[in-house]
């Protein structure tokens, strides 16, 4: 069963009330959602796999917040949060997200990036289910 997803406003609400708030001067989130194409498709131009039903998701929380802690010493990071999801989920049902507040916007945009790298390539298994 999937959990309850975050409330974003809330989270930047959240964010913008930090000690460290002050010192960042963009915030960026991602919302990662279960789509209809295959990542093989998508990524190596594998056809014929049909439509993905749901993905069943779990990750490594230990290994999540570890990456949480690291990203938090990049430059220019100041704020950090996550959320992931987890079980069967659907087609347009959220993954994750992830909250960075950063100082600069080219410090935010990497942060994030690496971040939800390291998440998806490191820490989540994903086992999607064809039509």
């Amino acid at each position: 069963m999937a959990k309850q997803e975050p409330s974003i406003d809330q989270w930047l609400a959240e964010a913008k009330q930090d000690p460290k708030a002050a010192q960042c001067g963009m915030f960026l989130t991602h919302n990662g959602v279960v789509r209809v194409t295959p990542k093989k498709q998508v990524r190596e131009g594998v056809e014929g796999l049909g439509d993905v039903v749901r993905v069943e998701f779990s990750y490594d929380a230990a290994g999540v917040d570890a990456a949480v802690a690291e990203a938090l010493t990049w430059p220019g990071v100041h704020y950090v949060r996550v959320w992931l999801n987890e079980g069967a989920l659907e087609v347009g049902e959220s993954i994750m997200y992830v909250l960075i507040g950063a100082d600069i916007r080219p410090n935010c945009i990497d942060a994030l990036q690496k971040l939800v790298g390291t998440i998806k390539n490191d820490l989540v298994v994903e086992k999607e289910i064809y039509a």
